[in-house]
Order: structure tokens, then C-alpha cells, then sequence
């Protein structure tokens, strides 16, 4: 089982940005996208029993998030790297699975990748994750560098607080027709 506290607060400014866009989203009835909450089982509480010091995850979770853009099923999973190569451990096999099962159904699964050594956000199509995945899964590089993104995906970020990730959507909803 992974530690809570081992976790500590990695994304949490990717994930804060992504909670305010997507009630932004919601309020403009542009999409309805909600957080998954990872179900956790505290272990240890600090002395005032209010704040929880140490639990373990019940389960493996699937992405982070969830939705509907007009009628487009949704699924993505945010990640943050702190330098130019994303190592592909940081992706778990059993989200790679999800992804594929709910691509299979016809929705549109991605990553949110925020760079934060050069505040850079890219929107990551299933099959451009598939196609470093499978890279690894043959022996090759474990990781990806940030130029090997495709640069039409790169998602605009305003007043360092809303990630427009419906454009980069768009995009790659254009490009599979």
C-alpha cells in the first residue's frame, strides 16, 4: 500500500488550477468535469485527532478526473514534472489500462502535463501517451523530453490560475475525424 504522507503535495498548484477551471467550465455550462477522490484509510490522527498524519490508499485509482465537454466523455490524469523529461513511471499501468478501456468506449482520454521548471502546460493525447508507453514497453527510453510533445498542444495558460485545456481538446477531437 503507498503511504499518504509519502505522496506529500505533488500537483497540488496543477491540481488547484485544473478544480478552478473546471468549475469556470461548469459555471459557463461549457463542460462538466469533476476530481476523483482517491478513497484513503487514515492510520494515524495528530494529538487534536483533526488532521490526519498518516493513512494508506484502499485502491489503485483509475485518473484524476472525469467528465463531459457537450457531449464528449472525458477522462484525463494531471501530472507535474519539475524539469524537461517526464519519466513514464509517474503513469501507472493500471490508469494506462483505464485510459484504453474508456478510449475503446468511445471517449477521449489525455494527460495534463505542467512543466513547472519552465511553466509550461501541455494537453497529451491518449495516442501520443500510448506511443512513448509502448516506446518503454520495447525497450526504449523510459521517459519523454517535453520537445517530443506535439507543440499545437501546448495549453494556454491565463492569469496563472485557469489551464484552457478545451482548445487542446478540440484539437484533438479535429484530429481523429
Amino acid at each position: 500500500m503507498a503511504s499518504w504522507n509519502s505522496r506529500g503535495l505533488r500537483g497540488s498548484m496543477l491540481e488547484e488550477s485544473l478544480n478552478m477551471t473546471n468549475e469556470k467550465y461548469r459555471r459557463e455550462k461549457l463542460a462538466l468535469v469533476q476530481k476523483i477522490p482517491t478513497p484513503i484509510t487514515p492510520m494515524e490522527f495528530d494529538k487534536e485527532h483533526h488532521h490526519i498524519t498518516l493513512a494508506y490508499f484502499e485502491q489503485k485509482s483509475t485518473v484524476d478526473y472525469l467528465g463531459n465537454v457537450q457531449g464528449v466523455p472525458i477522462c484525463f490524469d494531471a501530472k507535474e514534472c519539475a524539469t524537461d523529461t517526464f519519466p513514464l513511471q509517474n503513469i501507472h499501468e493500471h490508469q494506462v489500462e483505464f485510459m484504453t478501456e474508456f478510449e475503446e468506449q468511445e471517449g477521449i482520454a489525455f494527460l495534463i502535463i505542467y512543466f513547472s521548471g519552465c511553466n509550461l502546460c501541455y494537453y497529451v493525447p491518449y495516442r501520443d501517451m500510448m506511443r512513448f508507453w509502448d516506446r518503454a514497453l520495447g525497450g526504449g527510453r523510459k521517459s519523454f523530453r517535453r520537445e517530443e510533445l506535439d507543440q499545437e498542444y501546448q495549453i494556454r495558460v491565463q492569469g496563472e490560475v485557469f489551464i484552457h485545456y478545451l482548445e487542446a481538446l478540440q484539437k484533438d477531437l479535429d484530429s481523429r475525424e
